[in-house]
């Protein structure tokens, strides 16, 4: 789900568009360096210089101040995670290698980078791991590696600088040399002084915000047709055998793999989120303690808040919140926390809303070297302040304490929630069912909208009394509960248990009884789920996140013939092409099942007055016919230029040995 606030985990940013997986043997090689600790006083081998990036998890600019004692460098020293002390950069890369050729390689050898980081089209690569054995079995791994005809070398990397600190020196006039640091042009610094903190900060996180309505949709729809068309030529790399359809296909549909339909609009244009995650800070008019949204991120340098009152996707009640606990937080003795010095307390409020006039309130503070005392001393001040004081006009029904201390691994997710005031859940309605959402499960941040995408989602995939559904990813359980009483049975699975606790009380207060639900990542209990499927008629909704569905998923969704049609909801096209090209390409040793193809797709707006938007795709297996003796490996499929050569006379008569699918609109 794409959020319009600074997210303040460690969570990946969106995947460039992926390439051609690429084919590596490891060859003998020699010992790479000797690895160092990078935290130690030893200057590393080599530095990140930042730059334009090519594709990244995590990126920004990397290098900085020279000398290991450097303040810029001072994060790396504190007892904190930070994969940046286990970086190395890959030289000798192959030419015009992306983000995603690089992952794909690494995961193919048993690696898992925590970030990637390709400057341009250079061919080196900088890549971080969570600890540091496995860097250290990266270097020995990779290091001497043959890569399409180039030997690839490992060694260590410098952190990147602190980007507040870098800034603040660069603000001082000196950079690591002691060089002057050019200035942008006077007219431009002036403009942007003059403009109003209100429209930056819209600029900042609804940059549509001027731009009619009409002419967003435009756009976006004008953004899923570039997807389209750029994945109809993925297919077409990696599947020769549909050439010929797909050539039908983009004669038919203006290069796209498909028919798109028109987008669907958003019933509310503003104040649409329930969901809203607002930072603190020193406010960008001086003002300490702000509740608000960034002008800026962290790793471009900024730091400064400005108040939400003005934008036009929060909801009042939630702006009402903020303006509450921002009072509360500057008569308490506690301070902001800072991301550059790790210190003080008050960290980031979360704020839940609903059309059943239900508010909850998710208060992360930073304890330090607090008492309990003190830590409940505080939870009270608090509690009373919204049930009792000046906050009870915020009308909060549900108040949470969650304390985030600094991080010692990579994740954040699943921080204990301890409840202040209130109820411990909001409730929410949908499509006429009612819904339990608690602190930490995920529910679409545009209820009105989310109707409209759930009942595309639902006649889209052809359901009757017969089906079983397959809800992946199904937080809340929304999409199944929805659709529950048209089929026999729905089976959903969520990573996180506090959804699936939801989801499993969502079905119980909407009377159904053909619903379960399993906790757990997707890629270890699909397989096993699907496998225990005896329907006739299985019908797949997966709604994954940003980065799209794990690989084991894709190849536990290819295997199972008897899974015919399979709904794809995702929030981020682009970044979920690589899933989309999986279940499409050529069967192989490694990718076994016939292919689906895609046959309709459709934008739905749930983010107005921000370019994002989801995009529904329909894929259905194709269906072999039964004399068709095809070598199944991708390598031996017809030459591209005599399947479009023959296209011509066999498209009316579903070449390739290939029929259509069923049900499928051209």
């Amino acid at each position: 789900m794409a959020e319009a606030v600074p997210d303040i985990s460690d969570t990946p940013v969106p995947l460039k568009d992926p390439e051609p997986e690429p084919q590596s043997e490891p060859q003998p090689h020699p010992e790479p360096e000797p690895t160092v600790d990078p935290t130690q006083n030893d200057p590393p081998v080599s530095e990140d210089n930042g730059g334009e990036g090519g594709g990244e998890e995590e990126g920004g600019e990397g290098g900085g101040e020279e000398g290991s004692n450097s303040s810029v460098y001072r994060y790396i020293k504190e007892d904190l995670f930070t994969s940046e002390i286990y970086k190395v950069e890959i030289q000798n890369l192959p030419r015009f290698i992306g983000f995603n050729d690089l992952k794909k390689f690494l995961n193919k050898h048993g690696l898992n980078p925590h970030k990637i980081k390709i400057v341009g089209r250079q061919t080196f690569a900088f890549v971080t791991f969570k600890n540091q054995e496995e860097r250290d079995r990266a270097m020995k791994l990779v290091h001497g590696m043959q890569w399409k005809g180039k030997v690839l070398s490992v060694r260590l990397a410098k952190p990147k600088a602190d980007p507040i600190v870098r800034k603040r020196k660069q603000d001082e006039g000196t950079q690591g040399g002691g060089q002057p640091v050019p200035k942008r042009p006077a007219e431009e610094q002036d403009a942007e002084d003059e403009t109003p903190l209100s429209e930056q900060i819209a600029r900042a996180v609804t940059p549509l915000w001027k731009i009619p309505y009409e002419e967003q949709l435009r756009r976006k729809e004008q953004e899923v047709e570039t997807v389209l068309q750029n994945l109809a030529r993925e297919i077409g790399n990696n599947n020769k055998a549909m050439l010929p359809w797909l050539f039908v296909q983009k004669e038919k549909n203006k290069n796209m793999c498909c028919p798109l339909e028109p987008i669907r609009p958003s019933p509310q244009q503003t104040e649409y989120r329930n969901k809203c995650e607002f930072v603190i800070g020193m406010g960008a008019d001086g003002e300490d303690k702000t509740v608000g949204f960034r002008l800026g991120k962290y790793k471009g340098g900024s730091c400064a808040v400005v108040s939400p009152a003005d934008t036009v996707h929060t909801p009042k009640s939630a702006i009402r919140v903020v303006q509450a606990f921002q009072r509360y937080i500057r008569t308490t003795p506690y301070a902001v926390y800072s991301p550059e010095t790790y210190e003080g307390h008050w960290r980031q409020l979360t704020v839940r809303t609903s059309r059943t006039n239900q508010i909850m309130a998710m208060v992360f503070f930073n304890p330090q070297k607090l008492s309990e005392e003190e830590l409940g001393s505080l939870k009270k001040s608090l509690g009373q302040y919204f049930t009792e004081g000046d906050g009870r006009e915020s009308r909060i029904t549900s108040l949470h304490f969650v304390r985030m201390g600094q991080r010692t691994s990579a994740g954040t997710e699943d921080l204990p929630c301890e409840l202040v005031a209130g109820d411990e859940w909001i409730h929410e309605e949908l499509l006429g069912l009612k819904f339990r959402i608690s602190p930490h499960s995920f529910f679409q941040t545009n209820t009105p909208a989310a109707e409209v995408l759930y009942s595309a989602v639902g006649e889209w995939a052809q359901l009757d009394q017969e089906s079983t559904v397959l809800d992946v990813c199904c937080g809340t359980g929304t999409i199944g509960i929805s659709l529950a009483k048209r089929v026999k049975k729905v089976i959903g699975i969520e990573l996180c248990q506090e959804a699936v606790e939801d989801a499993k009380v969502n079905a119980k207060a909407n009377n159904l009884t053909n619903v379960e639900f399993h906790c757990g990542k997707a890629e270890d209990i699909f397989p096993t789920v699907l496998n225990a499927v005896v329907s006739p008629n299985v019908t797949a909704i997966v709604d994954p996140p940003r980065a799209g569905l794990h690989s084991k998923v894709i190849l536990a969704i290819r295997r199972a013939e008897h899974l015919k049609r399979l709904v794809y909801v995702a929030c981020n096209a682009k970044a979920a092409k690589n899933n989309f090209v999986d279940l499409c390409r050529a069967p192989s040793n490694r990718v076994r099942g016939s292919p689906f193809r895609p046959v309709r797709a459709m934008a739905v707006d749930l983010f107005p007055q921000t370019m994002h938007c989801e995009t529904i795709l329909l894929f259905e297996r194709v269906d072999y016919s039964a004399n068709a003796n095809t070598n199944t490996d991708a390598n031996s499929a017809n030459d591209t230029n005599s399947a479009i050569a023959n296209t011509a006379d066999s498209a009316n008569a579903n070449t390739a040995n290939c029929t259509e699918p069923q049900n499928t609109q051209n």
